[in-house]
């Protein structure tokens, strides 16, 4: 079997408050494989933007990783635990950025806006690219202005030496993700992680973004973990979905298995509230009933099960569900499917 590029094994991320304990991330495990595009889903707060930075080590206080392991493996280099490393030391550096790579969800905020969006490339590349160079030398800032307006050319934005010379806040939308994507790509990373990329640009420029990553996916054989709350960008960009809800995984499987044969009620849910050409005019959606509790007031037993229409009272109510297989390849926490099987009591 083709070994994993990222392993998460039961991933816990915790914010401690005066108020108390946030378990933002409880227990989460998934892998991406080379060339694999990994979709995680789940509505706001449910732990998705928080699991891929306790990945890139950039958790922000006062949360921090408790348990679990993250195993990065590398060409022909046996697999880094990244939670064993120090987020602030040489290696994790390294690897941040050049082996794995972040398209954040607003590109505005993550430029700095004071200087140009072609400086800020240039000195990622001249900062990560000595690694594969001779002896370590450093690229050129002539050879790397020269990439990086290549990389604006591969990424589909147009007179790539004027925008070069462009500040972020002198860019649409479009072209400022289409530069975050150069800018994460210009180091050609094993693993890229793109945290709801299009959630602020226009349906035609998203439309023009999932196009430009599954080509460049399919050209680099690089390695995707794609963050979104929309299914049906993950019914276009996906190989396999991790389904989320309050820090835990609810189901996960391939795409089609997904799509076509939900087993957790949480992901069938989310289906149903997909508007369809096929459905009745005038018709309203089907809603998730109630809402997602407050981070500080996590419900005992399933956490799904307030809203649970399949909940059973005795067991849901008092016990976490086990992730366990519900089909080949597919796997849901849910008692529905294994009744004596739970992580907690």
């Amino acid at each position: 079997m083709t070994t994993p590029v990222l392993e998460v094994k039961d991933l816990r991320v915790h914010f401690f408050l005066d108020e108390g304990v946030v378990r933002a991330v409880d227990g989460v495990s998934f892998d991406v494989g080379p060339g694999q595009v990994v979709g995680i889903v789940g509505e706001s707060g449910c732990g998705k933007s928080v699991t891929v930075r306790a990945i890139l080590q950039i958790v922000e206080p006062p949360g921090r990783i408790v348990g679990g392991r993250i195993l990065f493996t590398k060409d022909g280099a046996a697999a880094a635990d990244l939670t064993a490393l120090d987020a602030k030391g040489p290696v994790m550096r390294a690897i941040r950025g050049a082996e794995i790579a972040l398209i954040p969800q607003e590109p505005m905020a993550a430029f700095s806006p004071v200087h140009t969006v072609g400086d800020q490339v240039i000195e990622a590349l001249r900062l990560h690219q000595r690694q594969w160079r001779p002896e370590g030398a450093p690229l050129s800032r002539r050879e790397a202005r020269a990439l990086t307006i290549e990389l604006f050319r591969s990424v589909g934005i147009s007179m790539p030496a004027e925008r070069i010379d462009a500040y972020s806040w002198q860019l649409s939308g479009g072209l400022r993700q289409r530069a975050m994507i150069a800018m994460a790509l210009s180091c050609k990373p094993r693993l890229l992680i793109a945290d709801e990329p299009t959630t602020a640009i226009d349906v035609t420029t998203q439309a023009q973004v999932l196009n430009l990553l599954r080509d460049l996916q399919r050209r680099d054989g690089t390695a995707i973990v794609f963050i979104t709350h929309d299914l049906g960008v993950i019914a276009q960009m996906a190989h396999h979905v991790v389904v989320m809800y309050l820090g835990r995984v609810m189901e996960q499987g391939a795409v089609a298995d997904i799509f076509d044969a939900p087993k957790h009620p949480y992901t069938r849910a989310l289906l149903k509230s997909i508007p369809s050409v096929r459905a009745a005019p005038r018709t309203l959606l089907p809603t998730i009933a109630g809402s997602i509790p407050h981070p500080l007031g996590r419900p005992r037993g399933c956490p799904f099960h307030p809203r649970c229409p399949d909940a059973i009272p005795e067991i849901c109510a008092d016990r976490v569900p086990a992730l366990r297989p519900v089909g080949p390849g597919q796997h849901a926490s849910c008692f529905l499917y294994h009744r004596d099987e739970a992580d907690e009591p």
